[in-house]
């Protein structure tokens, strides 16, 4: 066998974090409160590479056979090429109120309970075992010590077998299992938090792992672990940058050619100035060169946007029928930063999307609920960036008119491009004006000019060279020996 061959946790995003998956012939702890998660874990485990023929042994020291098999089956997983060694109390246990005059419950129930493992072990032959839990054995045990000795010698035994083993614990502060933690060859702990469920690989004898939590989600199907995006050497396929004009010449004016391809531009401005139109009018140029692009909306409805840019002549919807283009609604409170992520990150390494566009930053904020919001998204676009991707960030800021700002969530510095949007007034009359605050990558024009939205599209104007005053919305008109002046 090769030397890098690993076993498959049955977990593709857990796979991924173990660096291909379990090293065969060690023994791997799954720890956590109850509800976490273990069990189905095991389940993964055992029924991974069915086609290999290799008999699986669950050796259940809690739930019962039926118990198991039928949370299992609800679950999915095939149960029937499991064999089960049930040694969980049953109910005579109870009922004839078993007890011990003379000897101690663990001097007289431990012989009977190794026999049998001993027994199935030797009978099954089994290449992959799970255990759960081992905090039950910790009760048939005298002490501390006698507990770790027994452990030790019960892991060596079925790896010895030719097993690969993951058992479970569930550590406490009444019953800490740092000793099972000591004696495992990996440790995947399995969090229940307030803000959510999450794993994290914190020993991997032998091997490289992805450090940090990773987002975690029990559904009808199992687990789905969504590791934390890691921009290294590997993450970028050699690419040259190249421009992503806007289609529009007074636009692309502003911005001297266009947006380079792996830069993040910041798109700003007040609610209703267009800040989305402008994303968009970016992708159609796009989709016309044949890429693809994805609009996350955290706010706006679907359909409200496809028949919102119908009439401004941006076919959002043969787009989507062509495939250029895939408008995604991310709903409030669904996904996790690192679930969304990922998401992302299968867009733009299966689908081979280009442009990727997340409409708003706030609405991101409010719909994860994250408190780390600089962090989650800092690393979505570090990684885009790596990617070679150009993203596109629309920023709602509160103020109409009046001082300019670019930002109000501290993401600027984010951004290789900063293009603003701003209601100005004059004459009496409600206007629009864009302009470029940063591009990182070259030169940029240093006027503002007058946007306008259309049913025929966007239309920019020229520069606005004979106004002052107008990042205070309320510019003034200059008098001819102003300006000479």
């Amino acid at each position: 066998m090769h030397e890098n061959y690993r076993l498959s946790s049955g977990i593709e995003g857990l796979d991924e974090v173990l660096g291909g998956g379990l090293p065969p012939g060690q023994a791997y702890l799954a720890r956590g409160g109850p509800g976490c998660g273990k069990t189905t874990l095991g389940w993964h485990f055992l029924t991974s590479d069915l086609e290999d023929g290799a008999p699986r042994l669950l050796i259940s020291l809690g739930e019962s056979h039926d118990q198991l098999r039928r949370n299992g089956a609800a679950s999915g997983f095939p149960v029937d090429a499991v064999e089960v060694l049930d040694l969980s109390p049953d109910a005579e246990f109870f009922v004839k109120n078993q007890g011990y005059d003379i000897f101690a419950a663990a001097q007289v129930e431990q012989t009977p309970l190794t026999e049998r493992i001993v027994e199935r072990v030797n009978a099954l032959q089994p290449k992959r075992v799970f255990v759960d839990s081992m905090t039950q054995l910790r009760y048939l045990s005298t002490d501390a010590y006698q507990f770790r000795q027994q452990a030790v010698g019960f892991l060596r035994f079925l790896i010895g077998a030719g097993a690969t083993v993951l058992f479970t614990s569930e550590g406490s502060q009444e019953a800490p299992d740092e000793d099972l933690q000591f004696i495992s060859d990996g440790i995947l702990t399995l969090h229940l938090q307030d803000q959510g469920r999450y794993l994290e690989v914190t020993k991997l004898r032998g091997s490289s792992f992805r450090k940090g939590r990773h987002a975690l989600r029990i559904g009808d199907r199992g687990l789905v672990v969504f590791p934390q995006l890691v921009v290294n050497e590997e993450t970028a396929p050699a690419s040259v940058p190249h421009l992503c004009p806007a289609g529009i010449p007074e636009i692309d004016e502003l911005l001297n050619g266009g947006l380079e391809s792996g830069t993040v531009t910041i798109i700003s401005g007040p609610s209703g100035v267009g800040k989305t139109t402008l994303g968009l009018q970016f992708i159609k140029e796009a989709a016309g060169r044949g890429d693809r692009s994805v609009v996350y909306l955290f706010e706006e409805s679907v359909d409200t946007l496809l028949n919102r840019c119908e009439g401004i002549n941006i076919p959002v919807r043969a787009m989507v029928e062509r495939g250029t283009l895939a408008v995604v609604k991310v709903d409030p409170l669904l996904y996790s930063p690192d679930e969304f992520a990922n998401q992302v990150r299968l867009e733009v390494e299966k689908a081979n999307t280009r442009i990727i566009m997340i409409d708003s930053v706030l609405g991101y904020k409010l719909s994860f609920q994250t408190e780390d919001l600089i962090r989650n998204i800092h690393g979505l676009c570090q990684y885009l960036k790596a990617r070679g991707i150009t993203t596109l960030l629309t920023n709602e800021v509160e103020s109409i008119t009046g001082d300019f700002k670019a930002t109000e969530l501290g993401v600027s510095y984010l951004a290789d491009n900063i293009v603003f949007l701003r209601y100005l007034e004059i004459r009496g009359q409600m206007r629009r004006a864009i302009g470029v605050l940063k591009k990182r990558l070259s030169d940029f024009e240093k006027t503002l000019r007058e946007f306008e939205i259309s049913r025929y599209g966007i239309k920019v104007g020229r520069p606005l060279t004979q106004l002052r005053g107008i990042l205070s919305g309320v510019p003034e008109f200059i008098q001819p020996h102003d300006h000479e002046s």
